[in-house]
């Protein structure tokens, strides 16, 4: 008599990567140093020109490029396989003009000498190739987790560097910090005034925040000679 063995299906699933694996983690740390998209990828640098002068508006539009990047790479990759590839751009702006409009708004409700600081710069984060680059290179591709993480990483990594010429900048050109005295009353003559100190007005116009990322960027190649592109 004939045995029927019944075989039983099985079903082997991958275990699935976790949240904070180190290849998620390096979609944040990367953009920081060895690909930061200011002095790696030479893009944003527009605004870092801009509106580096004083270090709360450096930190604002920081906060309001990681909002936008991070939001704005999940929506897209919620959407990337619904979006019609001939009007992909169209739907990348329109994604990125709402979630601008909405921090523009915030900023005029609760912020709004801030925002009169930041004018037109807030207006053209639409435009920041930074933003549209991520959109296009990596949310379209890629699920919303990972994507959050990029959109999150290359924000800090914009940010990092605004904040850092904003600090300088700032400090040498106003001697103050966030708007508080560091290095002294100039008019009372006290701190570093007393000593003879004078601000540096020059780093309050935009040539000294391009020479000043020129120097983050000497520093960055020096210290990783791998960053230097061979002609």
């Amino acid at each position: 008599m004939a045995e029927v063995a019944e075989q039983e299906e099985v079903k082997v699933v991958a275990p699935s990567e976790p949240l904070f694996s180190k290849k998620n983690r390096k979609l944040v740390t990367d953009p920081l140093t060895d690909n930061n998209p200011i002095t790696i990828q030479v893009l944003g640098i527009c605004s870092a020109l801009a509106i580096t002068a004083e270090l709360k508006a450096s930190i604002v539009m920081t906060i309001s490029v990681l909002f936008v990047m991070g939001v704005g790479n999940v929506v897209i990759s919620l959407m990337r396989n619904i979006i019609p590839s001939k009007i992909r751009i169209i739907v990348q702006l329109v994604v990125v003009a709402t979630l601008v409009i909405i921090v523009d708004q915030v900023l005029k409700a609760f912020a709004y000498e801030l925002s009169k600081t930041l004018s037109v710069f807030v207006g053209l984060i639409i435009t920041n190739c930074i933003i549209m680059g991520r959109f296009e290179a990596f949310a379209l591709g890629n699920g919303p987790w990972k994507s959050f993480l990029d959109g999150i990483g290359n924000a800090l990594g914009y940010g990092v560097i605004l904040i850092i010429v904003g600090v300088f900048r700032e400090l040498l050109g106003s001697g103050t910090l966030l708007g508080i005295n560091v290095l002294g009353d100039p008019i009372a003559k006290t701190g570093l005034y007393a000593i003879g100190y004078e601000n540096n007005g020059f780093m309050l116009l935009s040539p000294m925040a391009l020479i000043t990322v020129g120097i983050i960027i000497w520093v960055q190649r020096s210290r990783n000679r791998a960053l230097i592109e061979e002609n």
